[in-house]
């Protein structure tokens, strides 16, 4: 009977996980979005080639003018580190909900390693320095420049790298939660960087509590 019951119970489990992630994709697909990847390429092409500091600045007034109440204030905007998949970069992010973010990323030192596998479109415009990506399968890598629109598909796995002070624009699009996973992994059981945990957690639930802010103050229930 013990079995039996385990039995039922793990083919229970299994139908309303296959549920769950059917009832995910149908929403991703059926969703409004608030960015489109193309829009956001466009904004930081401009930008490209110069100081990315300067860049980064322009950048996010724009993004401001544009989404009001969907960017971070100044006083959450925060550089945090991030390794995963053996290579270490920086972020700040500007803007994050269950299924977008926007966000600046790059590192200031040579690095390199595996790009995660994830339930998320990630497109990426280069500011400055050079973006190598190895994608599976292939036995070639490419090479990306200031002004270079890459996307990741979501599923895809490459080798990525970065030459020292390369910085880029970031917009991914899909189940945003999928992704710490491979996010967090390092700073929990490599780095153990639990003050980076903590801000990295931090920021994601600032984003959200302002999208839920914005939501409602725009249906008019606040």
């Amino acid at each position: 009977m013990r079995l039996l019951s385990r039995s039922v119970t793990i083919v229970v489990v299994s139908i309303s996980l296959v549920l769950l992630v059917l009832l995910i994709r149908y929403w991703l697909c059926v969703k409004q979005y608030l960015f489109e990847k193309e829009e956001l390429a466009q904004l930081a092409k401009q930008y490209a080639g110069l100081d990315h500091e300067l860049a980064f600045t322009k950048v996010i007034t724009e993004l401001r003018k544009k989404y009001p109440g969907h960017i971070l204030p100044d006083e959450d905007l925060q550089w945090i580190f991030v390794n995963a998949g053996g290579w270490m970069g920086s972020m700040c992010l500007l803007h994050a909900s269950f299924t977008e973010y926007v966000l600046l990323f790059g590192s200031a030192v040579d690095t390199v390693g595996h790009s995660g596998r994830y339930w998320v479109e990630i497109s990426d415009t280069v500011i400055s320095g050079t973006f190598r990506q190895w994608k599976e399968g292939t036995t070639r890598s490419e090479v990306y420049y200031p002004g270079d629109f890459i996307v990741h598909e979501a599923g895809e796995a490459t080798a990525v790298q970065w030459s020292a002070g390369t910085w880029m624009v970031e917009y991914g699009r899909g189940f945003i939660p999928s992704t710490l996973g491979f996010a967090l992994a390092n700073t929990i059981f490599s780095t153990q960087d639990y003050l980076t945990l903590f801000y990295t957690v931090r920021v994601y639930l600032k984003a959200l509590l302002l999208e839920a802010s914005t939501y409602l103050t725009e249906s008019g229930i606040f």
